[in-house]
């Protein structure tokens, strides 16, 4: 398929926002919501390194626009469209490509976002696949993760672990579990939830390479410290602490962490457990207890890029 064959065909089925002018132009033209701030992320996904070079191409696309409106509920944002820019190799055949199109128009219906435009390549050695995406938030109410105080109490969204879980189970590494292997494959933004934290939570941000390393990340930024309860993390079927560890260390998730001031009961929103997990304190860095135990901090917090 010629690259403005591919163009056409996004065009035609994924280019209807008039942001995107049908493509004919190098540029989207967006007239944003007045007196709002801009948010923007852009996330890459190469395969080999992000996902498995046999996974569904509709779930490679699902996957790379759920990473990035992840950033952007991370800031409490409202995505509106994505940019999306995609370098392929000689494996992402005609089949590949209608299928990671399929994919893709499903995943933009389901978070109500745009597609308003890009780019491809081909020729390369592997696919490596971006999306810029562009979003906006009420002023005063973008969420970072600097504002953490100690005091605060840390809290996290949902179950920690499992598409750690499931990218074993994409290995074949561990027994068939299809809702492991879809939290893989297809986590879920936290869209609603990032945007009910918008002024209330006091930092924020998604849990990408593990639970632990972002808890650090969060911390530094912050310039506190944060005590975890490794025993109050919810995690799907872990029966001992080395257990718990894997889960906590294990990435893409996807899930938001954030803290609150103490005593602050978090927004409400369907479907979505929340649950605390620690505390903000003045000396920095991360400590961890277990079963009332202080456990020491794992050399590995998390996946880090090389």
């Amino acid at each position: 398929m010629a690259e403005r064959d591919f163009i056409a065909r996004l065009a035609a089925t994924l280019g209807t926002d008039p942001a995107a002018r049908g493509f004919a132009d190098d540029a989207a033209v967006w007239m944003p919501p007045i007196g709002r701030s801009l948010v923007f992320t852009h996330d890459v996904l190469a395969a080999g390194v992000h996902y498995l070079p046999d996974d569904p191409p509709s779930d490679v696309a699902w996957k790379l626009l759920a990473v990035n409106l992840s950033d952007l509920a991370a800031m409490a944002a409202t995505p509106a469209g994505v940019l999306l820019g995609l370098g392929l190799s000689a494996a992402e055949d005609h089949a590949w490509r209608d299928a990671f199109m399929a994919g893709l128009g499903r995943a933009l219906k389901t978070f109500d976002v745009s597609l308003w435009g890009g780019d491809t390549v081909t020729g390369l050695d592997r696919a490596v696949l971006g999306i810029t995406a562009i979003g906006w938030v009420e002023p005063g109410k973008a969420l970072g993760r600097s504002g953490a105080r100690p005091g605060d109490e840390l809290w996290v969204s949902g179950t920690v672990g499992d598409a750690g879980l499931g990218l074993a189970v994409s290995q074949g590494k561990a027994p068939y579990n299809k809702q492991l292997l879809n939290r893989f494959r297809r986590p879920t933004p936290r869209i609603a939830l990032g945007k009910a934290l918008g002024g209330v939570a006091t930092a924020g941000m998604d849990v990408s390479d593990g639970l632990l390393i972002d808890a650090e990340r969060l911390a530094t930024a912050s310039g506190i410290g944060l005590e975890i309860d490794l025993d109050a993390v919810p995690v799907t079927g872990a029966v001992g602490l080395d257990d718990v560890l894997a889960r906590v260390t294990a990435g893409d998730d996807y899930e938001l962490l954030f803290t609150l001031p103490a005593g602050t009961i978090p927004p409400t929103i369907a479907g979505v457990p929340l649950t605390r997990i620690g505390r903000a304190v003045d000396a920095a860095g991360i400590r961890l207890r277990f079963a009332d135990t202080v456990v020491p901090t794992p050399q590995r917090l998390g996946w880090e890029h090389g």
